[in-house]
């Protein structure tokens, strides 16, 4: 890689064609002058060459990564003027031309088509120097810098430490849309879990170019071919020449403004069809997205059937860093580069094969393949460092420094310390203080899967200081199968609760809890509560989950219920005791999920999730005290508005039958600390709004920087603005008004409540700060109309 620049004037020279003469393999000179090129054949020396300009040549080092920089000497020859009169800009000509027959050079054209993909996907460790690897923490394993190389991306040393390799079906329809991928085989270094596998092959990241938005890590980027390119980018005709037989055109392109999500680089297009041969662009370097100081995407088209113009080979490649444009901090390359072939256009296969749940397919075995195998199946061979990241990551997993340093990290990122067959934890709970308790202690931990991969077993105990009462729990799940997941728990727990918060909201024990308070934590319970469930997941996206709650909700201090009496009058009673048959479904078609051995984090479906619940309480059962009926329904989503941020939308319905006290209706999500909670109501008290009938709505825009980009001194900031508004509509049956509210405390929604808010997040990276107003009940007591919330948020 290097820079190519003017001899006298040292400015950069764009468009310079640098080569190995005697080849087709070359590079042109970006709009900073700046070029990489690699080859695997044993050239000596690179050229470059440009109109106007004595072309230079230099000698290369065979087998080993360098830095050939060129000063270009002008070419002082005298000739006659020449005026070329032209109207208008000939390479916004060539993109019209392209735009104009993007329908039928898109692969989404045709009714069908499928193929086969060879998928690989390349992990490296960057930025480390030799104070780095000279750290006591490395010299256990300090064999691995051995495997040093450089990449011609950005000129940074790396070390590979991840490799995946893939191969799978694509089967795409047009009308009803659907795209499809059955994983045949797949080849992983340093790690068992098999639903690692559907985020390794062709679908993930994918990118068409003749798009107008390419989606990247979740946000709307602007093609350089979009039909409304022109108003981003602007364009410049640098070359044209044959490529085997046929007249193409080169064109370059560079954002307009800065900070928008846009791309600079280069394409070349074929003079008749004016469909793409090859693209080759890189992420805006100063786009307002976290973690990626560099992104290239490069890819290749092939003439299929001498008529169709289809993608042969894709590679992404991207430097990955907590900080931005840092060659200090540790990071990482990734890389996917994917190969296809076997092509079959207009042969769609019947409608049940596309109506699956879930869009990736896992076939049976496909990890247990042989390398003979894939030997014949690759699509291209494995270069030197793909080679050695298997044989290098087997060595590392039996050195006991690098599994302990694992098990540190493990450790950080799930709260729990693992040693030997037992995980103690969390430790974010071990301590914590709160009004009742006064100074909490709390030990606890539960099962590793070193003991057992079927059964967990969990306990705590806490002790506190003030109300010199211990609290325990104690659980067990069961697992019968992991996908499609059915299992069966059963719990037990005598401690502190805090009703009307939200699932999203600390847990009461959690130390920063303690800490982010804007009330004192005086209005909690304690709870008595059996639980016991099964759940059946019939498909990847589609689960029942039967659960039986055998709970007693005990008032603490001078506080009391008011319940009916059996003659129609109301007392006051220290405690609710209930039992409860529930059943949760829970819809979340082309979900994708990373599976444990017994948790499982969703990372999001390509359509609405619906939750919903019904519930019966059970009277006389286990001492239940009260018949009722239960619904509640949630819709949740998020969703790209073009090239203008992001939406998210929660909305929440429910019902419930029967003459009940508060405890048991719905007691509105209220969020008494300064950490910003999207399901709760931030600006609403606990136990301030009862219903038992409701609807909610959530709704956010995040504008990623669309406006703050525009302000010069905040630009380099790149924060981000976001606004949201809240509120809910609900009431109570005339039957439940008398024992349900408690006034001056506990009121009804006689009118619906409201909140919005605008914020800024992306503040160093992680941090959102909202302002937030309440805009209705103004006048009830000890609320606040204007408040400031912080959370941690982290997204490209």
């Amino acid at each position: 890689m290097g820079k190519v620049v003017d001899s006298e004037t040292k400015e950069p020279l764009p468009f310079v064609n640098v080569y190995f003469k005697g080849t087709t393999i070359g590079a042109t000179t970006d709009f900073n002058g700046e070029y990489h090129i690699e080859t695997k054949n044993a050239l000596d020396s690179v050229y470059a060459s440009y109109l106007g300009y004595k072309a230079a040549a230099s000698k290369v080092v065979k087998y080993k990564f360098q830095v050939v920089d060129f000063e270009l000497k002008a070419d002082k020859i005298n000739l006659k003027e020449v005026v070329i009169k032209y109207k208008g800009n000939p390479a916004e000509v060539i993109l019209k031309k392209i735009i104009e027959h993007k329908e039928y050079n898109n692969r989404n054209r045709f009714d069908a088509y499928q193929f086969e993909a060879y998928t690989k996907i390349e992990i490296d460790l960057n930025n480390f120097s030799e104070k780095f690897k000279n750290k006591k923490l490395f010299k256990k394993f300090d064999f691995v810098f051995d495997y040093v190389d450089t990449s011609t991306i950005n000129g940074k040393a790396y070390l590979p430490f991840f490799l995946s390799e893939t191969l799978s079906d694509r089967y795409f329809r047009k009308s009803p849309k659907a795209d499809r991928e059955i994983i045949k085989a797949s080849k992983v270094s340093g790690i068992d879990n098999e639903s690692i596998l559907q985020f390794l092959g062709d679908l993930i990241q994918n990118v068409n170019v003749y798009d107008n938005y390419i989606t990247i890590f979740q946000k709307n980027f602007i093609s350089p071919v979009a039909n409304f390119g022109l108003a981003y980018y602007r364009y410049y005709l640098v070359d044209s020449t044959f490529i085997g037989d046929k007249w193409c055109y080169q064109l370059m392109f560079k954002p307009r403004r800065k900070q928008e999500l846009t791309f600079t680089g280069e394409f070349w297009v074929h003079d008749t069809s004016f469909a793409l041969t090859t693209i080759n662009m890189r992420v805006n370097d100063d786009a307002n997205i976290n973690f990626i100081n560099d992104l290239v995407i490069e890819q290749e088209f092939s003439r299929i059937d001498g008529e169709h113009w289809i993608i042969s080979k894709d590679r992404m490649i991207g430097d990955f860093n907590i900080f931005v444009n840092s060659r200090e901090t540790l990071g990482f390359f990734g890389t996917k580069t994917s190969a296809y072939k076997d092509f079959v256009f207009n042969h769609p296969k019947e409608d049940k094969f596309y109506t699956t749940p879930t869009n990736i397919i896992v076939e049976e075995g496909a990890f247990e393949h042989s390398d003979d195998y894939w030997e014949r199946q690759r699509h291209e061979d494995l270069s030197k460092d793909e080679k050695i990241i298997y044989h290098m990551i087997d060595t590392l997993k039996t050195i006991p420094a690098f599994n302990t340093y694992k098990e540190i990290i493990k450790m950080i990122t799930t709260g729990y310390y693992v040693t030997g067959k037992f995980e103690i934890g969390p430790y974010m709970s071990m301590y914590s203080f709160n009004s009742l308790e006064g100074s909490r202690f709390r030990i606890g931990g539960r099962t590793s899967n070193d003991f057992s991969t079927k059964i967990m077993l969990e306990a705590h105990v806490a002790y506190g200081v003030r109300d010199a009462i211990f609290k325990y729990g104690c659980g067990l799940t069961y697992m019968f199968d992991k996908n499609p997941r059915r299992a069966f728990g059963i719990s037990y727990k005598y401690d502190i609760e805090q009703l009307g918060q939200s699932l999203n909201a600390f847990r009461e024990d959690f130390f920063l809890a303690s800490i982010f308070r804007r009330n004192p934590a005086d209005k909690l319970s304690m709870v008595k509560q059996l639980k016991t469930y099964y759940e059946y997941e019939w498909f990847n996206g589609f689960s029942n989950t039967i659960n039986f709650i055998n709970r007693n909700v005990i008032a603490v201090g001078s506080e009391k219920f008011i319940i009916p009496a059996d003659d129609g009058s109301l007392q006051e009673k220290e405690n609710i005791l209930t039992s409860e048959l529930r059943l949760d479904t829970r819809i979340a078609y082309r979900e994708r999920i990373l599976m444990g051995e017994f948790e499982r984090i969703s990372l999001g479906a390509d359509f609405p999730i619906f939750e919903l619940q019904a519930a019966y309480g059970i009277p006389g059962l286990f001492g239940g005290e009260y018949e009722y009926w239960r619904l509640q329904l949630s819709i949740s989503d998020w969703f790209n508005v073009w090239s203008v941020g992001w939406s998210k939308y929660v909305i929440e319905v429910g019902r419930t039958w029967g003459r009940l006290p508060y405890p048991l209706l719905k007691i509105h999500e209220g969020n008494e600390t300064y950490y910003f909670d999207e399901y709760a109501f931030n600006m609403m008290n606990y136990y301030e709004f009862v219903s038992d009938k409701y609807i909610s709505v959530y709704y956010s825009h995040h504008f990623v920087g669309l406006f703050l980009n525009r302000i010069p001194l905040l630009r380099k900031l790149k924060w981000r603005e976001v606004a949201f508004i809240k509120g809910v509509v609900g009431g109570l049956d005339e039957e439940n008004k008398d024992i349900a509210l408690i006034p001056g405390k506990v009121f009804e929604l006689t009118k619906p409540y409201f909140e919005g808010g605008v914020g800024v997040e992306n503040i160093f990276r992680f941090l959102r700060i909202d302002g937030i107003w309440r805009l209705s009940y103004l006048d009830h007591p000890d609320i606040n109309i204007f408040g400031v919330r912080a959370t941690l948020h982290f997204d490209f």
